[in-house]
């Protein structure tokens, strides 16, 4: 498989960008999610839609989510200009996985499978250098300069409040995609608590199987 066509799902904290960007590198594939995708087409024409604004920017602009059909239509000619792709942050529900079926043909669909306790783990022990913008981990990746440790500050949405909030509307939306992907046979999991070179090898291995 030269250029496989993948699909990365994964609760907030399971990994799928650290997974993402080791599969572009070893498979010379493009990285496409659904925040790239929208920033790129930003001023795509969408006066032919039944929408409110005639392009994606008008939405992102005001802060408002932008209409599933415009994502689909930014998704479908992201995928279109790729020979290979991961795609992450998309599908976001049932409605959009229905839509990517019609778009493309997956080669494999991997699920980095992370319990929740071990996701709340991950996501608020993590901590930002507010002059760097440098992301660290109390426990996993703390800084080594005392100096930087001290200056460290956790994102609002790191909370545990936040994060559990995060977590629940992740399985109300996400949660039938995957089933949707299990049903069809098509679905991959893996462990994504294992430590990441562990999780790498699981799935270099799974998208050379599928070959």
């Amino acid at each position: 498989m030269a250029q496989p066509r993948i699909l990365i799902l994964g609760a907030p904290g399971a990994g799928k960008g650290t997974q993402s960007q080791k599969i572009t590198d070893e498979f010379d594939v493009d990285h496409v999610t659904t925040g790239d995708a929208l920033r790129a087409n930003k001023d795509m024409d969408i006066s032919d839609m039944d929408t409110e604004y005639d392009t994606p920017r008008e939405y992102m602009d005001r802060g408002e989510l932008v209409p599933d059909e415009v994502v689909n239509a930014i998704v479908d000619e992201a995928l279109s200009a790729a020979d290979g792709f991961v795609l992450d942050g998309y599908p976001r529900n049932l409605e959009q996985a229905e839509e990517l079926d019609e778009m493309t043909d997956l080669d494999v669909v991997l699920y980095l499978d992370v319990s929740e306790e071990e996701l709340v783990h991950r996501l608020t022990g993590r901590r930002i250098d507010p002059e760097t913008g440098e992301i660290y981990h109390v426990e996993y990746n703390p800084p080594e300069d005392p100096d930087v440790e001290a200056r460290l500050e956790q994102r609002d949405d790191d909370t545990e409040e936040t994060v559990r909030e995060r977590l629940r509307v992740f399985r109300e939306n996400t949660e039938p995609v995957i089933d949707h992907y299990d049903e069809q046979g098509d679905l991959e999991r893996i462990d994504g608590e294992q430590a990441p070179d562990e999780v790498w090898a699981d799935v270099k291995a799974t998208i050379e199987d599928a070959a």
